[in-house]
């Protein structure tokens, strides 16, 4: 059979974990395999998915810019990531290549461990509204969370994200002061903004002044490892979860997906966190 090929394809590509996690996790599950990263411009992407069938590569990650445009040049995908409308994971199948998005559910995993209440009990703000957004929203409204209200800058383009989601949850459009206003009735506050990733880590997405003590507070954001936003809400005596968990599980879905073991995800967490160094600020 000889050594498979995964890889990771994007631009730019240099300071991405994905190979030390992987290609860890293949050694640790013996596993002849290996993980590369490939840098893929925009206007390349059609010749790298050339390359993907040509020269038999097992499956690929796929991040910033190629998420939405790799779509058309896969050959089946599965249902959420066809509503999301973005791919972050492909598997070659006997040469056809299946996308899904394992972002959502990756959220969600890293985020079970933290919950008070059962996800489908629990009411949901959601931070802003571009890709990350859509991913997380849609994918809790898939798994029957029914409570997820969204608050943006445009409220506008909360409204688009509402409308087009077919899953069906009970969802309001806020804008940052309104939600600000009510934020004591959210069991669960989740930013998938990059508003405080290096190098504004002094900004935040909204305040945080009438949280409620045990509110969970998620950011998405690693780079710090503790945004404006998240030590805000410690001070407040909310949990607090960065976004280390969600790339951490991601990652852990698609390695089931391409080899069928379900990995350590501790293992995984602790390999990230050595790669940060402790300090995510680059």
């Amino acid at each position: 059979m000889g050594m498979k090929i995964f890889g990771v394809i994007g631009d730019p590509i240099e300071h991405s974990m994905s190979p030390a996690m992987h290609n860890d996790l293949f050694q640790y599950y013996q596993v002849d395999a290996i993980y590369h990263k490939f840098r893929v411009e925009k206007d390349q992407l059609k010749e790298a998915i050339d390359g993907i069938r040509g020269l038999k590569i097992s499956g690929v990650n796929v991040t910033i810019p190629h998420k939405v445009n790799i779509i058309p040049y896969l050959d089946d995908i599965e249902e959420i990531a066809r509503e999301i409308g973005a791919v972050n994971t492909v598997v070659n199948n006997k040469g056809k290549l299946v996308g899904y998005n394992t972002d959502g559910l990756g959220f969600i995993e890293a985020l079970k461990p933290l919950i008070k209440l059962p996800l489908s009990q629990s009411k949901i703000l959601l931070i802003g509204a571009g890709g990350a957004a859509r991913a997380i929203y849609f994918t809790l409204a898939y798994t029957g969370v029914k409570d997820i209200d969204i608050c943006n800058r445009t409220k506008e383009t909360a409204d688009y994200l509402i409308q087009h989601c077919k899953y069906n949850a009970n969802s309001n459009s806020l804008s940052i002061p309104e939600a600000e206003n009510c934020l004591e009735k959210y069991d669960i506050i989740i930013n998938t903004t990059s508003v405080g990733m290096h190098p504004n880590i002094d900004k935040s997405p909204l305040s945080l002044k009438n949280i409620k003590l045990d509110t969970l507070v998620s950011d998405i954001i690693y780079n710090p490892l503790l945004s404006t936003f998240l030590k805000d809400a410690k001070n407040k005596g909310a949990t607090v979860q960065n976004g280390v968990g969600m790339f951490v599980y991601q990652g852990a879905l698609a390695f089931e997906k391409w080899t069928g073991i379900s990995p350590d995800t501790k293992r995984m967490e602790n390999i990230v966190l050595d790669k940060l160094g402790g300090n995510t600020i680059c």
